[in-house]
């Protein structure tokens, strides 16, 4: 009976196969999703001990500066560099912050967080009449929490 009809016999054949396999599958499957999962712990881990070893400097600019265009691109050129300087480094860790705060005497502060393998990228000036000065003691910088609003409007 199987002759008398077209493609029954390799749809049979293909349906063992299929049997057969489907336990290998499996296994691939979940092999997969292990492996998968363990690589992105190890990234999740080696980000989050990067992120907690971070090299800062200050970057503290005359009172005449007034920077080009063209020094603005190239000081972007220059904060590139640092992630690419930092091999080895997940994305998420070798990213570079740009804070500013204001601490004593409402003097504004600028400061450029990124990782220590980049420390040395990081210490170049980028701009003509700024000035870097690099923080040997470790300072955590904390992320500022504003606090929630119903309305959406200033506090």
């Amino acid at each position: 009976m199987n002759t008398e009809l077209p493609g029954v016999q390799a749809a049979f054949t293909a349906a063992h196969w299929i049997a057969w396999s489907a336990p290998l599958l499996a296994v691939m499957v979940a092999a997969g999703a292990t492996a998968w999962a363990s690589a992105s712990w190890r990234r999740r881990r080696k980000a989050r001990a990067t992120l907690l070893e971070r090299s800062v400097v200050e970057v503290v600019p005359t009172s005449g500066f007034a920077p080009l265009e063209g020094e603005v691109h190239r000081w972007a050129h220059h904060l590139g560099r640092v992630t690419r300087s930092a091999s080895g480094v997940p994305e998420r860790g070798a990213a570079v912050r740009l804070r500013y705060c204001a601490e004593t005497g409402s003097k504004m502060h600028c400061y450029l967080e990124g990782p220590v393998q980049a420390a040395a990228v990081l210490g170049m000036p980028g701009f003509d009449g700024v000035e870097v000065r690099t923080h040997h003691s470790h300072r955590r910088l904390e992320p500022l929490a504003f606090p929630w609003q119903r309305d959406g409007g200033r506090p």
